[in-house]
């Protein structure tokens, strides 16, 4: 894993050309997927318990079906969720965190922590 590091110390606001900096394997491999849009507030709503998709909708204002069932397959692949399929009648098909996306929890509540104290409540990110 490759972190950033520092050839020799410097002085407070002063760049050392000397410096090495490279990006963290393991934060490169999360935003390739948290990076994209609607991904964290799905994880997000999910550690609430588990959620059929319609509920999933309403919980994440203005996310199509499409980007919902993308993401949701893209999460499944990277086994942060389960899908299950309830047999009907109706047919209907629920989503829930395996270990991997439950083990996120404690890092989502702090971020959730942080942007509450650190980021404007007018912020939108645009």
């Amino acid at each position: 894993m490759r972190r950033l590091t520092h050839s020799a110390p410097h002085a407070a606001g002063r760049h050392d050309p000397g410096t090495h900096m490279a990006v963290d394997a393991g934060i490169t491999l999360f935003f390739r997927l948290f990076g994209k849009r609607w991904t964290g507030l799905i994880v997000s709503v999910l550690t609430t318990g588990p959620a059929y998709f319609a509920d999933l909708r309403r919980a994440i204002p203005g996310i199509s079906e499409r980007m919902l069932s993308n993401r949701l397959t893209e999460l499944a692949a990277a086994k942060l969720i389960v899908r299950e399929v309830d047999e009907g009648p109706p047919l209907r098909v629920s989503y829930r965190l395996a270990e991997a996306g439950t083990a996120l929890k404690p890092a989502l509540n702090e971020l959730a922590r942080w942007a509450q104290t650190h980021l404007p409540r007018t912020w939108t990110g645009s």
